[in-house]
Parts: C-alpha cells; sequence; structure tokens
C-alpha cells in the first residue's frame, strides 16, 4: 500500500467564517481523531490533499501526516471522511483518523467490473446489474486492497457473483456474507413491461365509458315499449269506432 506525506498547521479559528477565509488562502481545515488523543483542528494545503488523492489506493491511501509544532504518538492516517462544495465539487472539509500499522481496521473497497459489455449474457440482450459498487472488509492498513476485480466476459443470463466468488486476498477478511449478491445478469425486458403507466390507467376509463353507453341502451328500451304500447292502444280505439 502506497504512502503519501501530508503537511498540516494547527488551526485555532473556528465558524463559517474561519473556515472560508481558510479556503480562499487555497487550504482546507480538517480535524484529526486517533488513539486516545483529543480531536485536532487542523488545515491542510489543497494542492497536496488532491496530489494524495491521485494514488491507485484513491481514499483509502496512507498518510504520513507532519503537523506544525505537534508530536503525534501515531503519524499515520486513512481518511474518515471527505466533504465536497456542492456547486463547484471541490473539497470543503477533510476527517482524518490515526490508525496503528499493526492493528485490523475495517474500511471500503471499489469493486472493478471488466468486460461489461463483451459478457454473454449482455450480448443475448440481458441486463447486467452492479448490486455493490464496493465492499467492506478487514485488514491490516499495510493489507489495503486498491480493488477487487470482477471479470463478467463469461457470466450468461440468470447468473450471479456472490462475495464468495470474488477474488479476495488472504490477508483480507470481507465483512458481508458471503451469499451476498454482487452482480446479477437479468433476462431482457417484456415489451408489456415497457408500456407506459399512462396507458395502463387508461384501461378502466375505457370500460367506465362503455359501461354508460349499455345503461344508455338498456333505458331506451323502456321508452320504445311505451311507444309501441300507445301505438297499438290508438290502432285499438280506431278499430272500436
Amino acid at each position: 500500500m502506497e504512502k503519501v506525506n501530508l503537511n498540516a498547521k494547527p488551526r485555532e479559528q473556528f465558524g463559517k467564517g474561519a473556515a472560508k477565509r481558510i479556503r480562499k488562502e487555497g487550504l482546507v481545515p480538517a480535524i484529526v481523531y486517533g488513539h486516545g488523543m483529543e480531536p485536532l483542528a487542523v488545515s491542510v494545503d489543497a494542492k497536496e490533499l488532491y496530489r494524495a488523492l491521485q494514488t491507485k489506493a484513491g481514499e483509502n491511501v496512507l498518510i504520513d501526516l507532519n503537523v506544525e509544532g505537534v508530536t503525534l504518538r501515531e503519524s499515520t492516517c486513512l481518511i474518515k471522511e471527505l466533504t465536497h462544495n456542492p456547486v463547484s465539487d471541490k473539497i470543503s472539509h477533510l476527517d482524518l483518523t490515526v490508525i496503528s500499522l499493526t492493528e485490523k481496521i475495517t474500511v471500503k473497497v471499489p469493486i472493478n467490473i471488466e468486460n461489461a459489455e463483451e459478457a454473454a449474457g449482455v450480448k443475448e440482450g440481458g441486463v447486467l446489474d452492479i448490486i455493490l459498487h464496493e465492499i467492506e472488509v478487514e485488514c491490516l492498513p499495510t493489507e489495503i486492497p486498491e480493488k477487487i476485480t470482477v471479470d463478467v466476459k463469461s457470466m450468461n443470463i440468470g447468473d450471479s457473483i456472490h462475495v464468495k466468488d470474488l477474488s479476495i486476498p488472504e490477508a483480507v477478511t470481507c465483512t458481508l456474507s458471503e451469499e451476498e449478491s454482487v452482480i446479477a445478469l437479468h433476462p431482457p425486458r417484456k415489451e408489456e413491461e415497457l408500456v407506459p403507466a399512462a396507458e395502463e390507467a387508461a384501461e378502466p376509463e375505457v370500460i367506465e365509458k362503455g359501461k354508460k353507453a349499455e345503461g344508455e341502451k338498456e333505458e331506451a328500451a323502456p321508452a320504445k315499449e311505451k311507444e309501441g304500447g300507445t301505438q297499438t292502444a290508438e290502432k285499438k280505439e280506431k278499430k272500436e269506432s
């Protein structure tokens, strides 16, 4: 597992206003948590942080944190949480956790799908359903996998890949059930499943109109009988006269 250096400075100003000023200086406000230590407020250089995230390990990169004027019992950190600005998508806040290289930790590792378009079932019109995009694993910090790769080229319609089918290193333990589904290849959708809901909703209306029309005919029938009865009475009166 690759390890990168990240410099930080203690931060004494807090609040939204202070954080805004820090960001304007090209820094990112951060909090460091760890083994029995009080949370430490710091700021890190935004460019250094982005460079640290460019390794193959992504957010699971091991960080050797150097805090100006502060001696940490353990200097190795993992990113606990990254907060992004919803508009610019820039990192607006960082949480770091101090870890021990000799103690196991729990992290999430991304699932990397290979040959998705080449899968046998996809070529037949099937739909590839990626149920889990990452899995949670337990291991030593130095044993964190960069990713778990799954080749789906041989998958046919109706096939599924479960946690037990993944190629996970021996030193790594997945915290999920072995029967947990990761990927599934479903049959093609039937045409009737694609009918818009609006068309389905229109059917009861047609039936109701039909019933109403039948009711009108039924109501018209007695009128004819009445009319027929009047004509018969008139003929009878003429005959009698």
